[in-house]
């Protein structure tokens, strides 16, 4: 919500139906001015040579499409506890500024327990003050997962974690300055083991989201009050892949509808999963085509919160977008151009090495009009033809390999919002893939073009 200090101030001092009113008015107003969107996160990869625990933070202006900021390294690391953090959470609090929750977890040693979570503030996740941890509970057992709202009905904010209090549960403290904290209690426990949970106001109702541990399924749960154990499960069971977890559910800033995404649980799976409906409230949710989305790199168990404009330039002008672009395949859209061997490929993302997938954009070698494909991790080489199939080879800086490394971007043959690429020496042929390997082809039929266009993504 965007309040500003003094009108939070004024609603303090009314009735609790009042203050209610109030807030949810000013909840509209501050949701209509969102504008974009940041994804907080941690990152992993197959072979954890990705794996960095410090708050990751991307940003989107669809609300589908991520760039990571700061080259996709941390803005900021716990220095206390484990001095790591899994499953980061962004608040927007009452009086318009941010709060960041997060598991106090360094790695994948789930086995530890830990009674605390990570926390910072910030004006406008530019930057991050006031760090401590805070103690959740004296039970031994695991604070993992945070989520957080706002209850107007009692003046204070709810934080939500996953716990073992006998069986996997959601356990609830309530604050209103996330320093001190209530005595923890039991928030949601349906029967079976729960994991994971998200929960978002909408009006009067209270939304939570959360992954069963019996089935492996998401499934949705609403309440009226959002107190303690009042909460009814009314969606059927979600999932998509072989495993999933993580659910973090999103409301668009038109106003118009909801996405519901979901961590693949495992590195070396699709990292997300996503979903749309146009009604939170019912049980139709319609499976996203990855098509439509494009997670940020190596991104893990993470949040998403609206932000404005303003904020939006701010956090671009202070941690800066990538310096390099990935290609992804239209028709295989799980697919990202790699190079393998110093072969020219498509393959299934998550893999390691991740930076094989990362191109840098420059000026084409033979026409600064065109473009040529810099490898990230191998910055002498670029993508060139050579008998019509794509290399990684090093540049000679003779005249051929300059026009085979360079080619024109044009509007994508099989959907014009995306990209193909014409050969600059045989501009009759385009980048295209054939068997997942990639090569320069005349294209004649429908198959062709789609095999020869690419997102030009972060």
């Amino acid at each position: 919500m965007h309040l500003s200090r003094r009108t939070f101030v004024q609603l303090t001092g009314l009735s609790a139906a009042a203050t209610t009113i109030g807030v949810t008015a000013t909840a509209d107003v501050a949701a209509a001015a969102n504008s974009a969107y940041v994804f907080a996160y941690f990152t992993e990869s197959p072979s954890m040579t990705g794996a960095n625990y410090g708050l990751h933070l991307a940003v989107s202006t669809d609300g589908l499409n991520w760039a990571p900021l700061n080259q996709n390294n941390p803005v900021v690391t716990p220095t206390a506890g484990t001095l790591g953090l899994r499953d980061p959470f962004v608040l927007r609090k009452q009086d318009g500024t941010f709060v960041v929750l997060a598991t106090d977890l360094n790695g994948t040693d789930f086995g530890q327990n830990n009674q605390y979570l990570h926390v910072w503030d910030s004006t406008d996740l530019t930057g991050f003050s006031g760090y401590r941890r805070i103690r959740m509970h004296t039970l031994n057992t695991h604070t993992w997962a945070p989520t957080a709202f706002w209850d107007a009905a009692r003046g204070q904010y709810g934080i939500v974690y996953s716990a073992n209090n006998g069986a996997d549960v959601f356990m609830v403290n309530y604050t209103s300055d996330f320093r001190t904290v209530s005595a923890s209690q039991v928030y949601f426990s349906p029967g079976s083991g729960v994991l994971d949970g998200d929960i978002v106001v909408d009006g009067g109702t209270f939304y939570l989201y959360y992954k069963n541990l019996s089935n492996g399924l998401t499934y949705g749960a609403r309440s009226s009050t959002g107190a303690a154990n009042s909460y009814t499960t009314y969606t059927s069971g979600l999932r998509q892949g072989s495993a999933m977890e993580a659910p973090m559910l999103v409301r668009n800033n038109a106003g118009t509808g909801w996405w519901l995404w979901g961590d693949s649980f495992s590195p070396v799976n699709n990292d997300y999963y996503a979903w749309s409906s146009t009604n939170v409230g019912g049980n139709a949710w319609s499976v996203l085509n990855q098509r439509d989305y494009t997670p940020p790199l190596n991104a893990k168990h993470g949040s998403i919160a609206g932000i404005t404009s303003a904020e939006y330039n701010a956090l671009v002008s202070r941690w800066g977008l990538p310096a390099w672009v990935r290609l992804k395949s239209s028709n295989f859209p799980d697919r990202f151009v790699r190079h393998a061997d110093n072969v020219g490929r498509i393959d299934a993302y998550p893999f390691d090495p991740y930076q094989d997938q990362l191109w840098k954009l420059v000026p084409g070698l033979a026409d600064s009009a065109g473009v040529s494909f810099q490898s990230v991790n191998y910055p002498t080489r670029y993508l060139r033809h050579y008998n019509y199939e794509i290399r990684l080879d090093a540049n000679d800086n003779t005249a051929a390999f300059r026009a085979d490394a360079t080619f024109t971007r044009v509007a994508g043959l099989a959907d014009s919002t995306w990209s193909s690429l014409r050969s600059y020496n045989f501009p009759d042929r385009y980048l295209r893939h054939s068997n997942y390997v990639l090569r320069i082809d005349p294209i004649s039929t429908a198959t062709d073009r789609q095999d020869a266009t690419f997102k030009v993504t972060s």
